[in-house]
Order: structure tokens, then sequence, then C-alpha cells
């Protein structure tokens, strides 16, 4: 039994084994089995406690599902397979609430028509929140959807308050389609737009910028709106802001209303042009509540 156990110790510290878990049998005719008895009884007492950290994909027969899932947090864990799995209990564990972060390059956007085949199959579904980024080649487009087009395919989802906007870069060859919720709960949002229709979002803390058309200052006021607990900011943006050529003096920037972070606490800006530098360090125009940890260019900073 003690090479048996040596042998299993050196199982347990493999990390590729680690990180995905089939537990389960596996007939030769393509049957699937829960696992049951004594390896049962190993793997939710003596080795999952000690490893469930390090998992990050997990395969299950559904019976045996549950003593498998309270054998630890699996904190890393990113995908869940369940087989066997019977229709009632699928909507009794899934259909009431759906949360879906999904970001994703494909051939078309992802809109409210894809949202609708999904829904379709959870006729009990009361609670839908989701943020949705689908990405496209522009060269592999014939028709580029505009917005609007876009949000005609959500009509049917408007009781869950779901929103988007589109946007192309040539630069880049991409466009960008976002989907979301408006009661949207998860920690952070990424590469939003010019395009951002705003909204207020408490929950979030860290979100990014990007985009091929400056940033201009109105644009801070709205991010500073929908983001009260804003903490960590990163700007991605190599353009100049066009408006701050006509606001030079100091009796212009006094009519700027000036942008407030209360809980900022990471601005990134290695991505972005001077001006937003700028934007954000004078005090004419921006107007931070504590010290932050501020990544920069230092060229820039010396301007």
């Amino acid at each position: 039994m003690m090479g048996v156990n040596e042998r299993l110790d050196k199982v347990i510290s493999d990390p590729i084994f680690t990180s995905q878990l089939t537990l389960m049998e596996c007939s030769s005719n393509g049957l699937i089995y829960p696992m049951v008895g004594v390896v049962l009884e190993r793997f939710s007492l003596g080795i999952l406690p000690k490893i469930h950290h390090k998992i990050r994909r997990l395969n299950l027969e559904s019976l045996s599902m549950k003593r498998i899932l309270l054998a630890g947090e699996y904190p890393n864990l990113c995908e869940l397979g369940l087989f066997n799995i019977q229709s009632e209990i699928f909507q009794r564990l899934f259909a009431e609430k759906l949360s879906l972060n999904i970001s994703v390059h494909r051939s078309t956007f992802i809109d409210g028509n894809g949202l609708n085949d999904i829904i379709s199959h959870m006729p009990n579904l009361k609670n839908f929140i989701c943020s949705i980024h689908s990405n496209v080649y522009i060269d592999d487009l014939i028709h580029l959807p505009s917005n609007q087009s876009i949000q005609r395919t959500l009509r049917n989802l408007e009781k869950y308050e779901i929103v988007s906007y589109t946007d192309y870069f040539p630069n880049d060859k991409i466009g960008q389609c976002h989907i979301f919720s408006h009661s949207y709960a998860t920690n952070s949002l990424r590469r939003l737009t010019n395009s951002f229709p705003g909204g207020l979002f408490k929950f979030v803390h860290e979100i990014s910028l990007y985009d091929e058309h400056p940033f201009e200052h109105e644009f801070f006021v709205c991010i500073a709106q929908a983001f009260p607990f804003l903490k960590i900011l990163t700007i991605d943006n190599k353009s100049s802001q066009s408006k701050r050529h006509c606001q030079s003096s100091n009796e212009d920037n006094r009519n700027l209303s000036i942008v407030e972070y209360h809980h900022l606490i990471q601005l990134r800006l290695f991505t972005a042009h001077d001006d937003y530098i700028e934007q954000f360090l004078l005090d004419t125009k921006t107007r931070l509540s504590n010290d932050i940890f501020l990544g920069a260019n230092y060229d820039g900073l010396r301007r």
C-alpha cells in the first residue's frame, strides 16, 4: 500500500494531472458511469482537499458530482463538464439565474439572436446578466453590422436591461461588439470605447479603455459617473485629444467640469498619448482623492 501511496503522491504533484481531471468511468462502448466506492472515497477525502486550488477543468458524472464538488472550494475552476445530467436537474441548477462573461474572436458578432438561442431553452430564467465581447476581422466581413442592427436583435431581451455598442477600428482591422447588462455585477469591464452608453455600475472596480479616436474630457466625466467605485483604470489610446488645443488657457480649463475619482488607486497609461497624463494630473481637469500608483512612460511625465 505504501508503494501505491508514493506513486499517488507523485501524480498529485504533477501540474498537468491536477489542472484537468476527469472523475468518472467510461466504458469501451462510450457509456459513462459515476465514480463510486473506494475510489470516490479516496478522491473526495484524501486527494481533492489537497489539490482543489490547482484544478482548472473538471469533468464529472452527475450522480457523484455533489460529493466531489463539496470536497473543495475550487477557486481556479474555469470549466465544468457535467455528464448524464437530467434536463430537470439542469433547469433547477441553472434555469433561474445565468451569468455570462464571454470574450471571443469569431467570424460574426454575437447578437441577440445568439442569446435567444441560449435563453429559449431556459423557460424559468428570472435573472440574466452578461458581458459579451465578440471581435471580428473587418476584412472577413462583406457587411459591417451597425450598432442599430445589433440592438434590434436585443428587443426580445428588454426585460433583462441589455444594451450594446459596436465599433470598427480600421488601423487594427478589427470590429468589436460589446453586449452587456445594466445590472452587471462582476468586478471588471474591459475595452470600453467612446461608444460606451453610460449607466451606473456600482460593483465594477476595474476597467480598461480603448479606442482609435481620442477620449475627450466629457468622456471621462461619463466614466467617473458610471463607475463611482473605480479603483483601477487602464487607458490604451494613442490619439491626441482634439479639444485640448481649444482649452489651452487656464480660463478655458476653469470652465471644465472637474472629474472626481474618489476610490482610484491605480492608473495605467503605458499605451496612452501624453495628453491623458495631463488629463489626470492637472487639478483643473481631474481631482484624485487618494495617492495613486501611476504607470506611464517617463518621457511623457517630463513633458
